[in-house]
């Protein structure tokens, strides 16, 4: 019989949501992530189950992405004793500047996105550059259900199912060159189809730009997400491909993904362009260093009411401090925020 040792990132009983809210979204089974190894899952999660999630909206996957839904591997990672965003906060409260500034703005604007066809360029110290048709980019890669924590710079947070693949597989394709220190993202810069583009917010040099150093890359849980709560992607998610690094704050998580580049220095990143002082490259996820203009020391987990917030402190690394604080050592957080 095999026993699960929670880690010290697993939210305890106190976190836990009311039933009545929680039951339907319960995760069933905690995943170790001991050595990255992923536990075994019942036969009832080996396939494509329409009741997970209730609440989803019915999307219109592309061909290639039907095809992977039966070999994918359903809560391959997980969090326990944590209640599952409902798919509407999580689509309807967004930042997607591309779309507009407000919360809103994303779901009612990104209608827009043509999301089919899509290419993606991977180029830079790599042996193998090319530019890629989605569905070509996607072969090789099998789909895995990881539901992690988000936590955005501006003290909201959720928990998310998204789909998708480790962004070590990737770069396992591509061979980075011995010249390859970093890896540099780049958003869709298209203002016919991106109304946020055309606005007079200009304090955004287009295209949307993030980074992560190569062993962040690396680290198992940083992965490239194709789909949500058993689905495709949603255009104000950042359909057809995102960023997912779960120990940083949302803003790393760059969407809408059409280039990825291995460099051999530090990329600028879009809001590190704007403002270094409160938005530095690492963005790891810290409760003792504050925002210029809010404490980070405490988040609001969505759904929250507005007399009876749903607010519970912030943890290092959103929790996953055990799977990733290795890469830091050494490092002043303060320092390198």
């Amino acid at each position: 019989m095999l026993i699960k040792i929670p880690f010290a990132s697993a939210c305890k009983e106190s976190d836990v949501t009311p039933e009545s809210i929680y039951l339907s979204r319960r995760a069933v089974l905690g995943a170790s992530l001991a050595g990255f190894a992923f536990s075994a899952l019942p036969s009832w999660a080996q396939a494509a189950d329409p009741s997970r999630y209730p609440d989803v909206e019915a999307g219109k996957p592309p061909g290639w992405f039907s095809d992977k839904l039966t070999s994918t591997k359903w809560q391959a990672v997980t969090v326990q004793n944590e209640a599952i965003t409902p798919f509407k906060d999580a689509t309807h409260y967004n930042n997607f500047y591309e779309f507009g500034t407000d919360k809103g703005d994303p779901a009612q604007n990104a209608g827009s996105l043509k999301t089919e066809p899509w290419t993606v360029v991977i180029d830079g110290e790599v042996a193998k550059p090319g530019r890629y048709a989605l569905e070509d980019f996607m072969k090789p890669y099998q789909l895995e259900e990881r539901i992690y924590r988000l936590r955005c710079v501006e003290a909201w947070s959720m928990v998310i199912p998204w789909m998708g693949f480790p962004i070590a597989a990737l770069l396992k394709q591509v061979e980075p060159t011995a010249k390859a220190k970093y890896i540099r993202f780049e958003t869709l810069q298209d203002p016919k189809t991106m109304p946020g583009q055309r606005s007079g917010f200009a304090l955004i040099d287009w295209p949307y730009v993030e980074g992560l150093r190569l062993d962040e890359a690396m680290n198992p849980l940083a992965i490239l997400a194709v789909g949500m709560y058993g689905r495709e992607l949603p255009n104000q998610n950042g359909a057809p491909l995102r960023l997912v690094v779960p120990w940083k704050y949302g803003f790393k998580s760059v969407k809408s993904i059409v280039r990825i580049s291995l460099v051999s220095e530090q990329p600028k990143t879009t809001w590190q362009s704007i403002s270094a002082n409160e938005y530095g490259f690492y963005a790891n996820v810290n409760p003792t260093v504050d925002h210029p203009r809010w404490t980070q020391a405490r988040e609001r987990r969505l759904p929250s009411g507005l007399f009876s917030p749903n607010i519970r402190p912030t943890e290092m690394f959103n929790g996953y401090g055990e799977q990733v604080a290795s890469l830091y050592t050494g490092m002043d957080l303060r320092k390198d925020y």
